[in-house]
C-alpha cells in the first residue's frame, strides 16, 4: 500500500488506488481516437463495477466469519485482502460472491439503458453493459487466480483436501493463462499478453507453494 492512494473507507473497508492507475487513465486517453471524455468515463465507470465486484468477496467473506479491511484498484483490476476461515464452503462464498455481483448488475444496467438519457450516458451505460459481461466472462475461466480458477479450487478441496487442491487448479490454470498469453501475443493485444503473463507468474507461484506445502 505504500506506493497507494488512500482514497476512502467504507463499511470499515479502506480502499486504495495504485499510482499506476493513473497511467493507464493516460494511455485511455491517448487512444480515445477524438472522445476522449467518453474514454474516461467508461473506465471511471469500469473501475466502479471493479470496485462492486471486490466489495463482494470482501462482505461475503465477513458474512462467513473471515477477515477483510482492505482493497486495492490497480490497472489489472482489483484486489480484495481477504483472510476467510479455512474450510472450503467459506472459500467458495467469499470468492463467489464477486462474480455474483456482476450478475446483479446486468438487470440494472439494462434497466438504466431503457431510458432516454441522452447520447452520451445511454453510450457509456452499454459500453458499461457489455463491459460488466466481459469481465464477468473472463473472471470465471478456470484459471487460477482468477475467481474461476478459485472457484475450481474450492471445488475440488471437497474431495481431494486443500492442498492438492491447489496444486491441480494451478496446473490447469498454467495450462489457461499459457495459452492466453500466446493467443493475445498472436493477435497483438499487448495490454492483455502483460496481463496474462502477470496471471501465468502468479500462478506459478502458487503451484510452487503447493508442492512445496505438500512435501512437508
Amino acid at each position: 500500500m505504500q506506493s497507494s492512494i488512500r482514497l476512502f473507507r467504507l463499511f470499515g473497508i479502506t480502499v486504495y488506488l495504485h499510482w499506476t492507475w493513473f497511467l493507464m487513465a493516460a494511455y485511455r486517453l491517448d487512444t480515445a481516437q477524438g472522445a476522449p471524455l467518453l474514454a474516461l468515463t467508461t473506465y471511471v465507470g469500469l473501475f466502479l463495477i471493479v470496485l462492486m465486484h471486490e466489495f463482494g468477496h470482501s462482505l461475503a467473506t465477513r458474512q462467513v466469519g473471515g477477515r477483510s479491511n482492505e482493497i486495492l484498484l490497480w490497472p489489472f483490476g482489483g484486489i480484495a485482502y481477504i483472510n476467510a476461515p479455512n474450510r472450503p464452503g467459506a472459500h467458495l462464498w467469499s470468492i463467489a460472491a464477486g462474480p455474483l455481483v456482476n450478475v446483479a448488475l446486468f438487470p440494472v444496467l439494462w434497466i438504466l439503458n431503457q431510458f432516454d438519457l441522452g447520447p452520451f450516458a445511454n453510450t457509456v451505460l452499454w459500453d458499461l453493459f457489455f463491459i460488466n459481461l466481459m469481465l464477468l466472462v473472463f473472471n470465471l475461466l478456470p484459471v487460477y487466480p482468477l475467481d474461476g480458477g478459485q472457484i475450481l479450487r474450492t471445488l475440488l478441496w471437497y474431495w481431494v483436501g486443500e492442498i492438492r487442491s491447489l496444486k491441480y487448479a494451478c496446473m490447469v490454470g498454467l495450462l489457461g493463462s499459457g495459452a492466453l498469453l500466446l493467443a493475445m501475443a498472436v493477435f497483438r493485444q499487448w495490454w492483455l499478453v502483460i496481463l496474462a503473463g502477470f496471471i501465468f507468474y502468479t500462478c506459478w507461484q502458487r503451484y510452487q507453494l503447493a508442492r512445496a506445502w505438500e512435501r512437508y
